[in-house]
């Protein structure tokens, strides 16, 4: 069947079978990737487009429903070369992280704002309410929107379209990549263009290495091995190279998580972005200007002290002679090897780019729909497939009867060993194919959610090395427990979550002979080419893995398993394949955050101080576990559990449901000791920066101002938490309202944050206030239902994640500068003490005490009717 739409203002004649989804059809038959394939069952908005007016999501409209009607994508919405409102009001307010998200929202405002010229935060809420920005970049959306509305009415203002940003992948590869190959680097130098190599790179097991290439015609192109999932890094560390090389942000062209361009790098994850791959990169960066400086002066006759250089020109005294960059090494291919710890400016001079407002890197192609992620690859040749996976965590395959699925035209059947997958040449076919597959499966046999903490204690595990159990004694915790004038002892618990990326796994893969090249979202780029070759038999330095800047990731991407599907499938097909995760397969076969078991003990003497501390975690791992307090006699023990479902990275891994149980156990220690719980913290700290974070909170909040809000019914209550990880430390503090019939209320949100030195002081504020977001979904109601090993709500339909009407109006993040330190990563501090922040207000408020979290899965606070207001 064929049927004529109008796809932004161009008529398109398409085929439409029974069951073809207008999503399908632009992106599979028009190529127009804009409206992303998020979770296919109308849920988070991602898809959609507008038919005539109306916002509509793709993947719920038959493609034969849109016949003879308007369909206006994302690439659409700019007129005449000019960008339309909403995307100018993104790019300025910063209103995306990682963008998967972007195009939906961008869609669906400009057809509220047509109809509506200003709603209220109300409306906007209402309005999108069916969006999820999994980022939680909400606070800037609704920003968005209200400066969008202005700039409907400014027309003036309006920019026009930006070009598209340069591609950030590497020039072809060195035959053996350089981290294969350190003592002989010629290989890799003879692959880049004429011009300098500035490199740092000194111990073969060292991963904090970086270099910074400046071509024969000025090109400046650093690389790392760090990916880009929407934390910000690819603007910050292009600020920082800036900032050394003395050019705009904008000349800098960052090459990231390439495995045959990059250096080597363990991976993204533990807000090690900064920390460690700023450094090498503002060295090599500041080398290379010491050297084109050097040149410059030979060139010239003049001493060095006398050059300047800004904007890719270096000038003597009075602005001649001069001569660019290019010029100064065209025809050469010089390579200065740089010692990691070689001199930089100090943050206290940055006066060009870094710590100044920027927008992000890429971010005019997001709003325009042209910025392609791993899941809108395509290539010359490409078919695509799909791979029989358990229904249940942990399942094992018994048999398998592909007879239907191989007897479907242009399908071919992938079998080796429990390996079996499909390769067709469309999704829609392979996903079909899949589901033909009859297969039995071995389930194991579990707990539920009601059995999981006994399960957790009846089975506990002896693990070797880093991620084994601990336990660390200081002092006599028992005696002192018993010797306490007050003594506490409480058990926390928090339930299994899920990541919920917006973009599902997806990776592109393809064979030249026997060399295999991926493209692939994953955290873990020199892991996932490890593991490839290893699985395929393959020398690594014959695995290239490469990393687009992908769709959200929260810890929850790390290694190959979709690479090596894509890779396998590739190699029997004989032709590049593409495989995307559904929803489903993210919540059943992906891992999730650990639940969390912990039984802490706390008592104090007669004046109120801490004496005595015990803290145990069963299962859900050791981070975040010290207690940044005084305290003189403390047990810290850290027990591994065999677990019923697949558990991993998360997004600060432990430290949320550890900082979630000593803070709240702070909260109650101050309680029984009589002190005020701001005052009762800051007398047990020694630690200044901690100390800092926690005034400037309580300032921000008002703390002990009266809370009450005038024509709000209800108990009010305010509530703070602190907490120090990844070397940054943050304080939090909730104002909550609980009504009579115990539904809570979220009013407001201060978080103060030091990260050390700020680089990007826009694009770190987005991150806090994004985790803080997207924390309130755990600590409120996120939460795995399962039995076995199935997961029950495993659909975006019925596992709830923050939206838009979760987030309060007032959310404000105070952001601590620290010149003189080194910068903390900033996307996973933040996270860990909103729970507590917000458990605390509850007590205050009403006298509950919650101590699992979510806190409140239904919504309401149980027995805060009962309960009287404090």
């Amino acid at each position: 069947m064929s049927v004529e739409i109008v796809v932004n203002g161009t008529a398109q004649q398409v085929t439409a079978p029974p069951g073809q989804t207008l999503l399908e059809v632009l992106r599979g038959e028009l190529g127009l990737t804009g409206a992303k394939l998020g979770c296919g069952e109308g849920a988070c908005g991602a898809c959609t487009v507008l038919l005539g007016a109306r916002p509509v999501q793709a993947c719920q409209v038959q493609a034969a429903d849109a016949a003879g009607q308007r369909v206006t994508t994302v690439e659409g919405l700019a007129e005449d070369g000019i960008l339309h409102p909403v995307q100018q009001a993104w790019l300025e307010i910063g209103a995306m992280q990682c963008g998967y998200c972007t195009p939906g929202w961008l869609t669906a405002a400009a057809a509220l704002l047509s109809r509506v010229p200003h709603p209220d935060d109300e409306r906007i809420d209402a309005e999108l309410d069916g969006h999820v920005c999994r980022c939680c970049a909400y606070p800037r959306i609704r920003r968005a929107v209200h400066r969008a509305a202005e700039l409907m009415e400014q027309p003036e203002l309006l920019e026009p379209v930006p070009a598209a940003a340069v591609a950030a992948h590497g020039s072809a590869g060195p035959d053996r990549p350089l981290d294969l190959s350190r003592d002989d680097p010629g290989a890799f130098v003879a692959t880049m263009p004429e011009g300098l190599l500035a490199m740092v790179a000194d111990d073969v097991d060292d991963p904090d290495d970086a270099w910074v290439h400046v071509g024969a015609a000025g090109a400046i192109t650093a690389f790392t091995g760090k990916v880009e999932a929407g934390q910000g890094t690819r603007t910050a560390l292009s600020l920082l190279v800036a900032e050394e090389l003395a050019v705009p942000a904008d000349a800098v062209r960052l090459v990231m998580a390439d495995t045959d361009t990059s250096p080597f790098d363990w991976g993204t994850f533990g807000s090690r972005s900064m920390p460690h791959a700023a450094p090498p990169l503002r060295a090599a960066a500041a080398a290379a200007l010491r050297v084109l400086r050097e040149l410059a002066a030979d060139r010239f006759g003049l001493a060095v002290g006398d050059l300047t250089a800004a904007g890719g020109w270096i000038a003597g005294p009075d602005g001649a002679p001069v001569a660019s960059y290019g010029e100064l090494v065209a025809g050469q291919r010089r390579v200065a090897r740089v010692p990691a710890d070689a001199p930089v400016t100090p943050a206290t001079q940055w006066h060009r780019a870094a710590g100044r407002p920027a927008r992000a890197v890429g971010g005019a192609d997001v709003v325009t729909g042209r910025k392609l992620f791993p899941s809108d690859l395509r290539v010359p040749g490409m078919l695509h497939g799909q791979v029989l996976r358990p229904p249940a965590n942990g399942g094992k395959l018994r048999r398998a009867d592909t007879s239907a699925a191989a007897a479907m035209p242009g399908v071919l059947v992938v079998a080796e060993d429990d390996f079996v997958g499909v390769v067709a040449a469309d999704a829609r076919t392979a996903l079909a194919a899949v589901a033909a597959i009859d297969a039995d499966w071995a389930e194991p046999d579990g707990p539920g959610p009601a059995g999981l903490e006994a399960y957790l204690r009846a089975n506990p595990v002896e693990i070797e090395g880093r991620f084994g159990g601990f336990c660390d004694v200081t002092g006599d915790p028992d005696q002192a427990l018993q010797a306490g004038a007050a003594r506490l002892e409480a058990t926390f618990r928090a339930a299994y979550v899920a990541h919920v990326p917006l973009e599902p796994r997806a990776a592109l893969a393809s064979w030249d002979g026997a060399e295999l090249t991926v493209s692939v979202a994953t955290s873990t780029p020199f892991r996932a080419r490890r593991e490839l070759a290893e699985a395929l038999s393959l020398d690594p330095a014959r695995v290239h893995v490469s990393v687009p800047d992908f769709g959200g990731g929260f810890g929850g991407k790390h290694g190959s398993a979709v690479a090596l599907e894509a890779a396998r499938l590739a190699r029997a097909a004989g032709r590049p394949v593409h495989v995307q995760w559904t929803r489903r397969d993210e919540f059943t076969n992906g891992y999730l955050r650990p639940a969390a078991v912990i039984d802490v003990a706390g008592a104090t003497d007669a004046d109120g101080a801490i004496t005595a501390w015990t803290f145990t975690n069963i299962n859900s791992g050791s981070a975040g576990i010290s207690t940044p307090y005084r305290i003189a006699n403390k047990r810290i023990a850290y027990q591994p559990a065999q677990h019923p479902l697949a558990q991993g990275s998360y997004r600060a891994l432990a430290a949320t449901a550890n900082n979630f149980a000593r803070e709240s156990q702070m909260d109650e220690l101050a309680a029984a000791a009589g002190a005020d719980p701001v005052s009762f913290r800051l007398a047990h700290l020694d630690d200044d920066r901690l100390r800092a974070v926690l005034e400037a909170c309580a300032v921000e909040i008002g703390w002990g101002e009266d809370q009450a809000v005038d024509g709000e019914p209800g108990a009010h209550g305010t509530g703070i938490a602190i907490g120090m990880e990844k070397g940054g430390r943050v304080a939090t503090a909730a104002q909550v309202l609980v009504a009579q019939d115990g539904t809570l209320r979220l009013l407001r949100l201060v978080t103060t944050v030091d990260c050390g030195t700020v680089v990007h002081p826009d694009g770190l504020a987005n991150q806090v206030e994004g985790a803080l977001v997207m924390g309130l979904g755990p600590a409120l109601f996120e939460q795995i239902a399962f039995s076995g090993g199935r997961i029950l709500n495993g659909t975006m339909t019925d596992y709830r994640v923050p939206r838009l009407a979760d987030v309060p109006v007032r959310l404000d993040v105070v952001l601590l500068d620290l010149p003189g330190e080194p910068s903390a990563g900033g996307g996973e501090t933040p996270i860990i003490a909103i729970a507590p922040a917000i458990a605390n207000a509850v007590y205050a408020a009403c006298g509950v005490r919650l101590r699992s979290m979510p806190l409140v899965p239904t919504g309401r606070v149980p027995g805060a009717g009962r309960a009287a207001p404090r």
